[in-house]
């Protein structure tokens, strides 16, 4: 899943135009930004991170990377991998 400060129409438009294949949600109060401690003072927008949780609620893996999106995405797919 995946959650932004972006409202509801504009994350439909990023998901039609991207086909992603998994639920986006809304969060334009920041509120669950700040329980994830992602959330920035101001206007800016959140930190970006990734968290790779199990079925059974534990964290397996928390990413942080401003710019390189492959670093996500790779280190969230070994946290899986490792967790098999």
């Amino acid at each position: 899943m995946g959650i932004s400060a972006d409202p509801v129409d504009r994350q439909r438009e990023f998901d039609a135009k991207n086909d992603l294949a998994f639920p986006l949600l809304s969060d334009p109060s920041r509120t669950v930004a700040a329980q994830f401690g992602v959330k920035r003072f101001g206007k800016l927008p959140s930190k970006r991170a990734t968290f790779v949780i199990d079925r059974d609620r534990r964290l397996l893996a928390a990413i942080t990377s401003e710019t390189s999106m492959n670093k996500h995405a790779d280190d969230a797919l070994e946290a899986l991998r490792s967790a098999q």
